[in-house]
């Protein structure tokens, strides 16, 4: 390996629903988080790798930073904050608008207190006029000192080979963390479940809120098929009707689309069964997060 590589870690934050999962799938050239469009959608970091010729960097995408509602709410904050201090560098998404609401200069006022270069990262610049978007650069940069302004449309993957020299340009020179082939440090279990969660927020829409979870109870290959036993944990007896649909629809819609992304991962064919199960409050319950693999402790 030359003496010029280098690696280090970089941090996606931002507030729910800015595109951090859709930016680190674009930068990777992998589906790895979730995307969805709710907010709120990523729950832990998750770590991807970006291996080239210059170096590695590992992203690490945190969940939104928010105001906590509940104890999970509580987890996703920790651990955004928490990865703040643990980085070479942080990204900073934000949406090009001229408006900086609360939620903005809640997370700059968070950044403030960290020694890390920020790299201001402006998303879905396909959304507006090229001449707009100098207006809006401007706006941040006298909000705060960026170390970089770098406008890109993660969805078109415009703009994001820039975004990747100018990270390595914070990077230390050092070996790679991971092998080449890399790219994700998620447990399979951990990406089929949250594959079939992400399913089941797209096809649930707005009828069933945020509270729902995905347990894998089985996960063995057989020859050249994978059968997979899952649970969708529910927060109310109505919902579980939703999720199950009408003579069982809306479990098959939710399994066949999370049949083809996990088939596609897997390499494998797949036999797929969901069932839905009510566990009253689970977001306000250390134990229950703590089995669904959020583990408050690790946040404080």
């Amino acid at each position: 390996m030359n003496d010029q590589y280098k690696s280090g870690f970089a941090a996606l934050i931002g507030r729910p629903n800015v595109g951090k999962s859709t930016l680190m799938n674009c930068l990777i050239g992998q589906k790895i988080a979730i995307t969805s469009n709710k907010p709120q959608t990523t729950r832990n970091r998750i770590q991807t790798v970006y291996t080239s010729t210059e170096g590695q960097i590992v992203f690490v995408d945190t969940p939104g930073i928010h105001k906590a509602k509940n104890r999970l709410g509580d987890y996703m904050v920790n651990v955004a904050n928490k990865s703040l201090k643990e980085v070479d560098v942080i990204l900073y998404l934000v949406e090009p608008s001229s408006f900086i609401g609360a939620g903005e200069r809640h997370i700059m006022a968070q950044l403030q207190k960290v020694n890390t270069p920020v790299i201001l990262v402006i998303n879905k610049i396909d959304t507006v006029k090229r001449e707009e978007l100098l207006g809006f650069i401007d706006i941040y940069r006298k909000e705060m000192d960026f170390a970089e302004i770098v406008p890109v449309s993660a969805l078109k993957a415009d703009n994001t080979q820039e975004l990747i020299r100018c990270i390595m340009q914070y990077l230390p020179y050092g070996p790679a963390f991971y092998d080449e082939d890399t790219v994700t440090d998620q447990p399979e279990r951990a990406l089929v479940a949250e594959m079939i969660r992400e399913k089941a927020l797209r096809c649930l829409e707005e009828e069933v809120p945020h509270g729902i979870a995905v347990t894998i109870e089985r996960m063995k290959r057989r020859g050249k098929i994978t059968d997979i036993d899952a649970t969708i944990i529910c927060e109310k007896e109505s919902h579980k009707g939703i999720i199950i649909g009408k003579q069982g629809a809306m479990l098959k819609k939710i399994g066949s689309s999370a049949r083809t992304d996990i088939e596609e991962m897997l390499e494998s064919r797949v036999n797929l069964q969901l069932w839905v199960k009510v566990k009253k409050d689970w977001r306000d319950s250390d134990f229950l997060l703590k089995n669904f693999g959020y583990n408050p402790k690790e946040s404080e």
